[in-house]
Formats: structure tokens, C-alpha cells, sequence
């Protein structure tokens, strides 16, 4: 980034509650609870001027604040990007990025990474992407998928396999896996949170095509990995025996 770069603060929104981990936040992984791994690996992100947690849980703030680390406490928000925008407007900050509290071994180049397009004035929204594995994981419709123009800027975003292929095809899966890590200017941010639900995201449960269909350019980031997302027990433990060197 130039000298002019934008001012970059990194939010991090928290709940308590998780349909299959309730209080994974808080899970304890290396001797240290989750949300503080996410915390201080996004503190050491280049360009990321400040970091805090979104939570409107007590427990989570608490935690937050006994290692030192700044937070700020929210209502209840429909989304996790909700709770992000709630904070964004009260900042002053010209770019926020929203890193995910349940991916406690988040790269930090990874972050710089979908911060480093905004360089460039007339980029609004980023996002990461990541090669896809094999046809299981295309095919899954847990795994969102991302098709690109020319530049890098998203096409469309589905959990169904994109394209559909009308003959024969060769090779690879086409098209990338969408990571769920954003960045917006402040003003996009708002807009798009004060915006209504739109088609395609109701259906497809997606809250990026929303900005899709309000004309909102998103750039894609390609990088090797953000790290192992923790959504189960069983994703708990196996990031408890990377970071604790067991496997």
C-alpha cells in the first residue's frame, strides 16, 4: 500500500451461542480461549490499525477484556456482518475488515492479503478464495463456491457446483471456495447492511450476493489457506492438537 493507505480496523464479531458448539468462543485451545488466538494472530496483520471483538454476550467481554484485548458490546444482531456494521458506524476507520471468531489459526497474511486491494481507491469490497480440493468438495453444498472475471472481481457465488457443465468436462473443478472473510470501505458496509435481503441471497442463504445485486464490485483474493475453521467438537480438537504440537 502507498503512504495515502487507508485506515484499517479489524472487527471480529463474537456470540455465545453456535447450534453445534455453543461457547466455542471461549474453548480453550493452547491454554488460551479461542477468541483470543483470532484476536492476536489479527492484531499482527499488516496494515490492520486496530483491532476489536463485537460481542453482545457478557462472558465473551469479559474474556476479552481479562487478556487485554479491546471489545465492544452490541444487541443482538441477525448476522455476524449486523453486528460488524453496528460497530462500523461509530468508527473512525476508512476500510473495516470482518474476521471470523472461529478460525483461531487465521493467517495473518492472509488478512493483509484482503486488505492489500484497497491500495487502489476504486476497490469497495474484498474477499478471499482458495483453490478447490476435489470434485467431493465442489459438488458439497456446504462449500460456497466463487466464479471470477478476468480481473479478479466475482461473478456469483452459489453452494451449487459452478458452472453447470452442458458436455463432457476435463480436468479440475472450475472456479474457486469462497472463504467467509470480508472488507468493505465504511460507506459500502453501511449501505449494504441498511440495504434489504435480497433474492438471490434469500435463496442461496448467502449475504455477498446481496451486494452482487446492488452492483457492488468483489474483489477476490486468492491465497493457499486461511486456516481450519472450528464448527464441531471434532474441528476442536483437531486445532487443539495442531497448536499444542500433537499432530
Amino acid at each position: 500500500m502507498s503512504v495515502d493507505r487507508p485506515r484499517i480496523v479489524a472487527v471480529i464479531p463474537a456470540r455465545y451461542d453456535s447450534t453445534r458448539l455453543p461457547g466455542k468462543a471461549l474453548a480453550v485451545i493452547g491454554g488460551a480461549p479461542m477468541i483470543q488466538h483470532v484476536y492476536e494472530r489479527t492484531r499482527h496483520a499488516r496494515w490492520v490499525d486496530r483491532t476489536l471483538v463485537a460481542t453482545d454476550d457478557a462472558r465473551i467481554a469479559a474474556a476479552v477484556r481479562a487478556f487485554g484485548g479491546e471489545v465492544v458490546t452490541t444487541g443482538a444482531q441477525a448476522t455476524g456482518t449486523d453486528r460488524v456494521a453496528a460497530v462500523a458506524a461509530d468508527l473512525a476507520a476508512d476500510v473495516i475488515l470482518d474476521v471470523q471468531g472461529d478460525l483461531p489459526c487465521i493467517d495473518p497474511d492472509a488478512l493483509a492479503a484482503c486488505v492489500a486491494p484497497f491500495a487502489d481507491p476504486t476497490v469497495v469490497m474484498t474477499s478471499l478464495m482458495t483453490p478447490l480440493r476435489d470434485e467431493a468438495e465442489w459438488r458439497n453444498p456446504h462449500v460456497v463456491k466463487v466464479v471470477t472475471d478476468a480481473d479478479g472481481f466475482a461473478l456469483y457465488f452459489s453452494r451449487s457446483p459452478l458452472p453447470y457443465w452442458r458436455g463432457a468436462r476435463d480436468g479440475a473443478p472450475f472456479g474457486y471456495r469462497h472463504l467467509g472473510l470480508y472488507a468493505w470501505r465504511r460507506a459500502t458496509l453501511l449501505a449494504l447492511a441498511a440495504a434489504p435481503r435480497s433474492a438471490l441471497e434469500r435463496a442461496e442463504e448467502l449475504e455477498q450476493l446481496r451486494a452482487l445485486e446492488r452492483g457492488v464490485r468483489i474483489k477476490m483474493v486468492l491465497v493457499d489457506s486461511a486456516g481450519p475453521e472450528v464448527d464441531t467438537a471434532e474441528d476442536l480438537e483437531r486445532v487443539r492438537h495442531l497448536v499444542e504440537g500433537d499432530g
